[in-house]
């Protein structure tokens, strides 16, 4: 659902401090990712806290690798443990202090029932993506308005623009209808989001927010370059 939420000011200078300096070299924000979780949970009491600081840890990663295109004023987050019954995206405009939309999206229909359970870089499997994406530009396509996205993790969803994995309204994300069949319909592998709000909910993606598509994946976890300590081997 739309929402316009305040977020509190201190963030705005742990964002300021985690972009400083984003174009060549980036100095390493001072602002930890607790911190910032902290702060957008303020925000989206719903989120889990920890799904948010491995966002805002990845984030921090990827604004110190400017040829990402990620603008340090947004950020997407997506929590695929979560039912598809239930609001499982979060939007957030860091520069206004706002939370913009929590909102319901779907899976891949091979990736799980009312659960999303399974994962894939192939083109062809329906399956969702893990990992951090670069909103990129939009478009009219099959499915209407709709807003490409570049996947920032090998092996793990960079093969997304490739398999037009993009963001697009649909008539089957309705909560309605999920409530009396136990779920929502599922798509070809997009997270695909309700057709009453896709316009504006693009718009405030495009052109470089980063969307952080959260599972607990063992294997993801351990291998995604953005989640590494050390930024996968950034100095």
């Amino acid at each position: 659902m739309p929402v316009v939420k305040l977020l509190p000011a201190a963030f705005c200078g742990l964002i300021a401090s985690a972009t400083a300096g984003a174009t060549s070299p980036a100095p390493a924000p001072t602002g930890s990712p607790v911190q910032m979780a902290e702060m957008l949970a303020k925000a989206a009491p719903a989120a889990d806290k920890h799904v948010l600081q491995l966002a805002a840890r990845a984030m921090r990663c990827a604004l110190r690798r400017p040829e990402l295109g990620v603008d340090p004023g947004k950020l997407s987050v997506i929590d695929y443990s979560r039912p598809s019954t239930e609001p499982r995206m979060w939007i957030f405009d860091l520069t206004r202090q706002r939370l913009l939309f929590e909102e319901w999206v779907a899976h891949g229909r091979n990736s799980g029932d009312n659960r999303t359970q399974h994962f894939s870089n192939k083109d062809g499997s329906f399956m969702s993506s893990l990992g951090a994406f670069t909103a990129k530009e939009t478009y009219m396509g099959g499915n209407g308005y709709s807003l490409r996205l570049e996947g920032l993790e090998p092996g793990f969803n960079d093969h997304a623009r490739d398999r037009a994995i993009v963001i697009h309204g649909a008539p089957y994300v309705n909560p309605a209808v999920a409530r009396l069949q136990g779920r929502l319909g599922r798509s070809l592998g997009c997270p695909a989001v309700r057709l009453s709000v896709a316009r504006p909910l693009i718009d405030s993606l495009r052109g470089g927010t980063m969307v952080f598509a959260y599972y607990p994946d063992k294997d993801w976890l351990a291998r995604s370059r953005l989640l590494e300590p050390d930024c996968g081997g950034m100095s």
